[in-house]
């Protein structure tokens, strides 16, 4: 009975010594992000755990959708909102550490076709058409009463007197991402997205940008949430950093403060 007793705790001690070491190292952030933000985040990610060996966890969705994730409990530490409306949705309910929140970037929205699309070269203004240039097909962008994209599309459309006659073709997506993807499959004649997006999709083209003035300011705010790791202070700055910006800037997003490195 000793000699097992002896041959477990000798076991013990090596086992732990052995898993210690990587148990202390193997440090991870989860992160909640707008759909939009993919392709540059997942860039920046890599380079931040290359340089910290903390690994990031991301679940991209539509802001509406995360921000009510949080509230109800998921465990995420930052939260990269693709408008300020949900951001300050989730500062309402608490969930959101207010004194981390930095607005942190901006974009702008375009209206797409499909790459082999006859409608080219759109001239987007006050009495733009959007209905008859959809014809018989469906116009795709997030839905509009919640996914920020849907939100700037429809505010734009509205100053502009074209969402009216076009409201019934539009086909809600439940993020910018799957709106994007409709375009692409050529399931939607023309799509509503940022910028960025249409620069990451091979099967679409960029038609027409929509005026600046004709929709409230596309922001990006993000902070860590009341429940994240310690680690959380450090990714974000990582976030703020000329690193982080010289990433974001070729995707075609806006920086919107000083680099803090």
């Amino acid at each position: 009975m000793h000699r097992l007793a002896g041959l477990f705790a000798a076991f013990t001690i090596l086992t732990g010594s052995a898993t210690s070491p990587a148990l202390a190292q193997d440090k991870n952030l989860t992160v909640f992000a707008a759909a939009s933000m993919k392709n540059a985040l997942d860039d920046i990610d890599a380079a931040y755990t290359a340089k910290t060996g903390v690994k990031i966890v991301v679940s991209y969705a539509a802001s509406s959708a995360l921000a009510k994730q949080i509230e109800q409990g998921a465990p995420a530490d930052i939260f990269l909102s693709a408008d300020t409306d949900w951001m300050d949705y989730a500062t309402a309910r608490k969930t959101i550490n207010e004194p981390t929140r930095v607005n942190l970037l901006g974009n702008s929205i375009v209206l797409i076709a499909p790459k082999d699309s006859k409608i080219d070269n759109v001239t987007i203004g006050q009495g733009f058409d959007l209905a008859r240039l959809a014809g018989g097909g469906k116009v795709a962008t997030g839905d509009v009463k919640a996914v920020p994209v849907g939100k700037y599309a429809k505010a734009a459309l509205e100053k502009l007197g074209a969402w009216r006659a076009a409201e019934p073709k539009f086909a809600m997506a439940e993020s910018v991402r799957a709106a994007l993807t409709l375009v692409a499959r050529g399931e939607a004649a023309l799509g509503i997205v940022y910028s960025t997006d249409a620069k990451v999709e091979p099967g679409v083209k960029i038609v027409g940008t929509f005026p600046t003035d004709s929709h409230p300011a596309i922001i990006y705010p993000v902070a860590a949430t009341t429940t994240a790791k310690a680690e959380a202070a450090d990714y974000l700055a990582f976030l703020r950093s000329s690193a982080a910006k010289a990433v974001l800037e070729k995707y075609g997003f806006t920086f919107l403060i000083r680099p803090t490195s």
